[in-house]
């Protein structure tokens, strides 16, 4: 393998941190689909009064999850949602369906994304890249009410 030919990295930066703040975020879906958070997510970093330090997500359920993808061309997401499909399909025999058919493959595709996440704070914003969004992923298909706790670890100003 090949090194890069160049690299380079910022000055250190040190923070006390000595603030640690929650709150829980309730979202009704509509069914099976991307909910887009990154909004809420913000406003509970500005709410937070957060200056530096990580916000973690984490999702109360096991037939949904978190990611962090493109925002800036829709058909990114379907393509998303054809992956997991494909994936873990509905029609493979799974013995698990107390809940109906989508159950057992909401289950597989929670499995294969995330049920947590942790962004960077820097200078009081999440630090994602310009063509990221943080996202709930429905995988049933009825609506559901979904919970994610929310927590800012780090500094305020």
């Amino acid at each position: 393998m090949t090194a890069p030919k160049s690299l380079s990295r910022s000055a250190l930066s040190t923070i006390r941190a000595d603030t640690i703040v929650t709150s829980l975020l309730t979202a009704q879906t509509s069914g099976r689909g991307f909910v887009d958070l990154s909004d809420e997510i913000a406003k509970f970093v500005r709410d937070a009064g957060a200056t530096e330090g990580a916000v973690t997500l984490f999702i109360r359920h096991t037939s949904a999850s978190l990611t962090i993808q493109e925002n800036a061309d829709p058909s990114v997401l379907v393509d998303l949602a054809t992956a997991l499909k494909r994936l873990a399909p509905e029609d493979a025999g799974w013995i698990h369906d107390i809940e109906g058919p989508d159950d057992m493959p909401a289950h597989v595709k929670t499995m294969l994304t995330a049920t947590s996440l942790q962004v960077p704070v820097l200078n009081s914003a999440l630090a994602l890249g310009t063509w990221q969004a943080i996202y709930l992923i429905e995988h049933r298909s009825r609506p559901h009410h979904r919970e994610v706790v929310l927590q800012f670890s780090g500094s305020r100003g």
